[in-house]
């Protein structure tokens, strides 16, 4: 696993914020189980939830707390949809599978906020809509081919100017954007949390400080190893995302794992949040490495970012969020921040998200290029269904083969120079 506990990285709003941990304990008995889930974070969560209401006995293995990952370390922002345009899944995946993945995008927001609602999860949970805001002409034709598309499959998208982005904003930086009415934004610790509760109010068993060690596959039974004890299982569920690790071959080198990075202020005084988001919104902008900021419910200003893979780096780039947020909001110049953490999405190769069938009763879902609260959800329910019993043809995402990235022992070189050259045509306006 790749460990993300540095200091510099651990001063998390959403930690100091959260709920209680649902009580984990730590593995230490061999037991046998329907389901083994390898990670508590959105995905193995949300599969937990959806197994254990059908019945099914589950085990969750989480190596610390349940969204430890970046699963409690985002930015709170729940985007519903793929990286790619709805008709691009249809002339990639054909008609049939193309609209069902459409569906299940498309509806990931609303699966969250339902959750959320039938389970009281306590997270300050906003469903006020996702503004995508364009930073150029270019940005906006974009956002606007995105709505069109979208409201022919019956999303009621609204366009919006620049005068009313900048109402709904606080900010004139812009040139108009879309409003998404099915995104928000949570406190998203405190909904994994929930997610932990709920699965284990369904019968789910969730172990934490439970590093897997091994799985030694069998014919009928798999058996996955721990320090202190071990779990023997029908199916497995590998639901580690940006943190996966060697546990099963190739898989690691499917994804690239990405520092992505949030700065927070202390709370803003009453004039200062009257004049910056008044509708809540959680919006983000069309630059190639975007900004996407909100407020939390104390007032908190939260600007998030990508980050890097050293230190020194990952801090030069909370600076540059920070600035980037004076240049978009000049009354925050001054303001006092007191948070400043990040976690590591999963990036893939094609900009969707990978279900794979490893055979033999094994599965994997990640790979959510930023858009993992919503997506992470949905595809743990998808996981959840195949695990009991749905046919691989019968899923709402399509089983791809397991692939590694070409050259993947360089992805830290190739990252850092893919960012700084966006971060280069994004200065001069490309």
């Amino acid at each position: 696993m790749i460990e993300n506990e540095d200091n510099f990285i651990a001063n998390s709003l959403w930690s100091d914020t959260a709920n209680q941990t649902p009580a984990c304990p730590v593995l230490k008995a061999e037991i046998e189980t329907d389901v083994a889930i390898i990670g508590a974070g959105f995905t193995g969560l949300s599969a937990a939830l959806h197994l254990a209401k059908l019945g099914k006995k589950v085990v969750v293995l989480e190596a610390q707390t349940p969204g430890w990952g970046a699963s409690g370390r985002n930015g709170g922002q729940v985007n519903p949809g793929l990286i790619e345009n709805p008709n691009h899944a249809i002339s990639k995946f054909g008609a049939a599978m193309g609209q069902r993945m459409i569906a299940l995008s498309g509806g990931a927001g609303k699966l969250v906020f339902d959750l959320i609602a039938q389970h009281d999860i306590q997270c300050d949970a906003l469903p006020v809509g996702w503004l995508r805001a364009a930073h150029n002409a270019a940005g906006m034709q974009n956002l606007e081919q995105k709505a069109t598309q979208w409201q022919a499959h019956g999303v009621p998208m609204q366009s919006l100017g620049a005068v009313e982005v900048a109402e709904l904003l606080g900010t004139e930086a812009y040139v108009g954007g879309i409003l998404d009415p099915r995104g928000g934004n949570i406190h998203p610790l405190n909904y994994a949390l929930g997610l932990a509760d709920a699965a284990i109010a369904a019968g789910a068993m969730i172990c934490g400080q439970t590093k897997v060690e091994a799985v030694a596959t069998g014919e009928s039974l798999h058996t996955i190893i721990s320090a202190h004890g071990r779990v023997r299982a029908r199916k497995v569920l590998v639901c580690t995302n940006g943190y996966t690790g060697d546990l099963i071959p190739g898989l690691r080198q499917s994804v690239v794992p990405i520092r992505s990075i949030q700065v927070a202020t202390a709370p803003l005084s009453d004039n200062l949040r009257a004049s910056i988001l008044p509708g809540l919104h959680a919006p983000s902008d069309t630059r190639r490495l975007l900004s996407y900021f909100r407020t939390d419910a104390a007032g908190r200003f939260i600007m998030g970012a990508r980050g890097a893979y050293t230190s020194a780096a990952t801090k030069a780039r909370f600076a540059q969020a920070r600035a980037i947020t004076a240049e978009l909001f000049p009354q925050l110049a001054n303001v006092k921040w007191q948070y400043e953490w990040g976690g590591y999405i999963a990036a893939t190769a094609d900009h969707y998200p990978h279900l794979h069938d490893m055979g033999n009763g094994i599965a994997a879902g990640l790979g959510y290029n930023g858009r993992g609260v919503a997506m992470a959800t949905a595809m743990g329910k998808v996981l959840g269904d195949w695990a009991s019993g749905v046919h691989n043809s019968d899923l709402d995402f399509p089983v791809s083969h397991l692939r590694k990235i070409p050259f993947h022992g360089l992805h830290r070189l190739v990252v850092e120079a893919t960012i700084a050259s966006y971060k280069f045509m994004d200065r001069v306006g490309l």
